[in-house]
């Protein structure tokens, strides 16, 4: 099979610690030579997928994550506009990333956000990557808004949770790595508003993505996921191989799929 030809996109959803499975979905497809050349992500999805677009490879990635303690990052701040702010992501994205742009990325990144005062997501691809960054990754009611030219930012997956629009026209097959697989979620405690917040939150964050999956090529999203919570930071090696596993499981459906896209696109260009 010859696909390296082929443009792929990669789309990456948001899933708080679950981030970590996206980085073995690429470990395996880059172990198999399939290399995404285009890349959208959401949260943590653009934490991960901003990483890969810097060109790190999924060793130096799973020690990003890992050095990152979730106990540097939060910060407490005033519970009216959002317990925490992203000031220590920026710090290390900084170390990482000293330019803050999307001009230098090994591979064209697009980050979702939410804009709050227009009620739309927004895809960018240039700005200062680190605010941007931050702003997809703050989820409400757990970090501050963050402020761009006047207006307030938060996680783009309430929007949409795995956009894929920038690369349809770009890529010619599109593979999508969704971190809140729709289905059945494991039993809850919904005797509170803040349980009954979140469990809205996950099932609006779910049915956000359904209309994305349809316009992938291939979608990768282990049902184990669901059995993992979203602030859990102790189990990242675990989430990443759950993202491993099912993506090798999955390989030869993945490679068919590449091969029968490939002798489409030759067929059309005869």
């Amino acid at each position: 099979m010859n696909n390296s030809n082929l443009s792929i996109g990669l789309t990456l959803s948001g899933g708080g610690a679950r981030g970590a499975a996206h980085i073995g979905v690429i470990r395996a497809l880059v172990e198999e030579g399939i290399v995404p050349n285009h890349i959208v992500g959401v949260s943590s999805g653009a934490i991960v997928g901003t990483l890969y677009a810097a060109g790190l490879s999924p060793d130096e990635m799973m020690s990003f994550v890992l050095q990152s303690s979730l106990l540097r990052v939060i910060k407490v701040g005033i519970p009216l506009t959002g317990l925490t702010k992203l000031d220590y992501l920026k710090e290390r994205l900084a170390q990482l990333l000293p330019d803050n742009s999307f001009e230098g990325l090994k591979y064209p990144l697009h980050i979702g956000i939410t804009n709050l005062n227009t009620a739309q997501q927004e895809l960018r691809s240039e700005g200062p990557l680190h605010d941007i960054l931050a702003a997809s990754c703050s989820i409400p009611f757990v970090f501050k808004p963050v402020i761009m030219d006047g207006a307030h930012y938060v996680d783009g997956g309430v929007t949409k949770n795995m956009p894929v629009e920038p690369l349809l026209h770009n890529c010619d097959f599109i593979i999508g790595s969704n971190l809140m697989p729709y289905g059945v979620l494991p039993p809850a405690d919904v005797g509170s508003v803040i349980n009954i917040v979140w469990r809205c939150f996950d099932l609006s964050i779910m049915a956000n993505t359904l209309p994305s999956r349809e316009l992938c090529d291939i979608v990768i999203e282990p049902s184990r996921l669901n059995d993992c919570n979203i602030f859990n930071f102790t189990k990242l090696q675990e989430m990443h191989d759950l993202g491993y596993d099912n993506t090798r499981e999955r390989m030869e459906e993945i490679k068919i799929a590449l091969s029968l896209k490939t002798e489409l696109l030759a067929q059309l260009n005869e």
